[in-house]
């Protein structure tokens, strides 16, 4: 990854503060669904597009993917409690526009297409210089989401970054020295 990808993915991620504060209260939400639950707010097709599209952007490598982490229900629920109905109906919308890019590019769904094909078709929407047009504005969004939902995923937490809860240790027994 570039430099200005990093920025760009990074820009994309702090543009996000529209989002509830506390993405563990998300997270909570998420956790609270059973798997055979059906999506709150993305159709079945729809949501097959967020997972191909976060695994796209988020491969499983040596780390999870997002698919591992669940970030389509993150996006899902995120949609479904922290969208105003006007920004939902845009974005499934968009949903739909980036499926239809897709299929006038190469017949194909981005569902439908082989992992090469997916990696090319996304990189063409990185490219696209008008992110207030359909689709590269959902497109960014969904990106946004996806990076955020992996990030802050207790998974990626503890396993990825290795973030510590109460950092060093707890030496209840230090010493102590009284200055008279």
């Amino acid at each position: 990854m570039e430099r200005r990808e990093v920025i760009r993915a990074m820009s994309a991620a702090a543009a996000l503060s529209f989002l509830p504060r506390n993405a563990r209260a998300v997270w909570r939400l998420v956790d609270l669904r059973t798997a055979t639950e059906p999506l709150a707010a993305l159709t079945p097709g729809q949501g097959a597009l967020v997972n191909a599209i976060a695994d796209t952007i988020i491969p499983r490598t040596d780390t999870p993917g997002a698919s591992d982490v669940n970030v389509l229900g993150w996006v899902d629920v995120v949609v479904a409690e922290y969208y105003s109905d006007d920004e939902k109906a845009t974005f499934l919308a968009g949903l739909d526009a980036i499926d239809a890019a897709a299929k006038a590019r190469g017949g194909a769904t981005v569902t439908g297409m082989k992992q090469n094909e997916r990696d090319e078709f996304v990189g063409t929407l990185e490219k696209l210089t008008n992110r207030r047009e359909e689709p590269s504005r959902t497109y960014w969004r969904l990106k946004g989401l996806v990076i955020h939902g992996y990030f802050t995923s207790e998974k990626v937490q503890k396993q990825v970054l290795k973030t510590e809860v109460m950092p060093g240790r707890f030496v209840g027994d230090a010493p102590h020295v009284v200055k008279s």
